[in-house]
């Protein structure tokens, strides 16, 4: 799944899955994602891989992080385009 000599650098890689996740609505608005522990044992990355592409999910607003808690779906904005 994830190719770590490929061109895209893999923690992207792995971004682009998890998105395509809660695109797909596999994982629902303000549930938690799996935690890192399960993603590394998942994908067979490092921690720091699952770490950097969670913020780019954070950083492209599809979760947010509680403290303590976890990294959550966030809840879908309103389609403008969508009146």
């Amino acid at each position: 799944m994830i190719e770590p000599d490929g061109p895209v650098p893999p923690y992207r890689q792995l971004a682009e899955i998890l998105a395509e996740r809660i695109q797909r609505a596999e994982w629902q608005p303000n549930r938690p994602i799996p935690s890192e522990l399960q993603l590394v044992q998942e994908f067979g990355v490092a921690r720091g891989t699952v770490r950097r592409a969670v913020a780019v999910l954070r950083e492209q607003g599809l979760v947010f992080t509680v403290a303590h808690r976890g990294t959550y779906v966030a809840t879908p904005s309103p389609d403008p385009d969508q009146g």
